[in-house]
């Protein structure tokens, strides 16, 4: 199997990082050319990679097609590509949906809209797919826990929550750089935080059968830091503002 991807940014080498790692079998990975530093430090670190100029090659020489550049990239050059009814097209793209993506296509393929992120590259993480399709599922069982959703209006769910990832690391660094001002050593204070909120998150996949609410409760002590944090973060309407923000995502997505 041949693996084509027309764009070449942090998603794309993320998944090519895990396919790479993986027990995929495949005979060869086609990248675009269009990020030139990302395409080469790729074919530089992994086996069965080659690079293509042209977007149409990447297409007449693949098996499975992914789709990994901007909406804006998409809408422009998607319509232009001729595609072959035995292939499969599985979009990354977060503001084309499908029927969007047939009519540029122009002819009957298997199109499957998918949203990995960057930890796909270690293996791991959720990878929501939609609509649900044996193979693709089956392909990406193999880079971490593949979502199955039968309703694009649903999956504009996960799309927006997603959208919250820059955010979080935006909030791991903040606390960092605090540690760092008040005179820890950068490494060290960066060590400590992803760390920390490496065994919480742990911590809350294992107990995610139950109710959140209950480690948010579990991990306050009567007058103690963090119920004080808590109540000063919520006093602050910090909670609020992330649904207000997820609404907003929601409401670019739902169009």
């Amino acid at each position: 199997m041949k693996l084509g991807f027309i764009g070449c940014g942090k998603i794309a080498s993320s998944v090519i990082a895990g396919i790479s790692k993986s027990s995929i079998n495949y005979e060869k990975i086609i990248i675009s050319e269009r990020n030139k530093k990302i395409s080469k430090q790729i074919k530089k670190q992994f086996k069965k990679i080659s690079i293509k100029k042209n977007n149409q090659d990447i297409v007449d020489k693949s098996d499975w097609i992914f789709l990994s550049v901007t909406p804006k990239v998409g809408e422009k050059i998607i319509k232009n590509l001729n595609f072959r009814s035995d292939q499969k097209v599985i979009s990354f793209i977060s503001t084309i949906t499908l029927s969007q993506l047939k009519k540029m296509i122009k002819r009957k393929v298997d199109i499957v809209r998918a949203i990995p992120l960057p930890p796909i590259s270690l293996k791991e993480g959720p990878i929501p797919i939609c609509p649900p399709n044996k193979k693709v599922k089956a392909f990406f069982d193999k880079l971490g826990t593949t979502v199955e959703i039968k309703s694009e209006k649903l999956s504009i769910n996960f799309w927006s929550s997603s959208g919250m990832m820059a955010s979080y690391y935006n909030m791991l660094d903040t606390m960092s750089v605090w540690l760092n001002k008040k005179g820890i050593k950068k490494i060290d204070a960066q060590k400590y935080v992803t760390s920390l909120f490496l065994a919480l998150s742990k911590d809350a996949v294992i107990n995610s059968n139950k109710d959140l609410k209950l480690l948010v409760k579990e991990s306050q002590t009567p007058k103690g830091l963090n119920e004080q944090g808590l109540k000063e973060m919520t006093k602050k309407n910090v909670y609020k503002s992330i649904i207000i923000t997820l609404n907003s995502i929601y409401k670019r997505l739902d169009k």
